[in-house]
C-alpha cells in the first residue's frame, strides 16, 4: 500500500469513529505524549567583577616563579532563588566569602596554564557554595603588546557530580 493510500484509510477511519461517536474528533484522539511541563528556570544571578589578586602561574618555570597579576570575574547561578533568601545571610551565597575562597584557593596553587586553574577553580566553588551554575572569567596581563588575555570557563554542578 502506497503512503497516499495508508493515509486515506487512516482519514476514512477517523471519519467512521467520529460519525458514529456522536463526538468531535479532537475528543476522541489519545496523546502519544504528554505536553511538555513549562519550568520557569531561575535566572537570578551574583557578579563579582575583577577580583584581583597575585598566583604563581605560567608555562616556563621562570614565568611561574614571581607571582603576577589576574583578575578574575565570577557570575554564580545560586540554587535558591533570590525571592526565597527572606533577607537571611545564611540562605544567601555569600559573595564575601566565595571572594576569601577564590584568593585562597587560587594562592595555594602554581598552575601552568590559567584554562586549568579557572577549571579547578569553577569546580572548587561548585562543591563549596550552593550555586548551581558559575562562569570565570581569567585575565592574565602577560604579553606586552595587549592589555590582556584572557579565558572564559562554564561549570554546571551537575557536571561535578557526575
Amino acid at each position: 500500500m502506497f503512503r497516499s493510500q495508508y493515509t486515506l484509510e487512516i482519514a476514512r477511519e477517523l471519519t467512521r469513529l467520529e460519525f458514529f461517536s456522536r463526538r468531535p474528533l479532537a475528543d476522541l484522539m489519545i496523546p502519544l505524549d504528554p505536553p511538555p511541563v513549562k519550568t520557569q528556570e531561575n535566572s537570578d544571578r551574583i557578579q563579582i567583577e575583577r577580583l584581583e589578586m597575585r598566583a604563581h602561574i605560567g608555562v616556563p618555570d621562570d614565568e611561574r616563579f614571581s607571582a603576577q597579576r589576574l583578575t578574575f570575574s565570577l557570575t554564580l547561578w545560586p540554587i535558591r532563588p533570590m525571592n526565597d533568601l527572606s533577607d537571611e545571610i545564611s540562605r544567601a551565597v555569600n559573595y564575601a566569602s566565595v571572594c576569601a575562597e577564590t584568593k585562597k584557593f587560587v594562592e595555594q596553587r602554581s598552575d601552568k596554564l590559567i584554562e586549568t586553574l579557572a577549571d579547578a577553580l569553577a569546580r572548587h566553588l561548585l562543591k563549596a557554595f550552593e550555586i548551581r551554575r558559575i562562569t570565570i572569567e581569567l585575565r592574565k596581563y602577560i604579553l606586552p603588546d595587549v592589555e590582556f588575555v584572557s579565558i572564559t570557563v562554564t561549570r554546571d554542578r551537575a557536571e561535578i557530580t557526575k
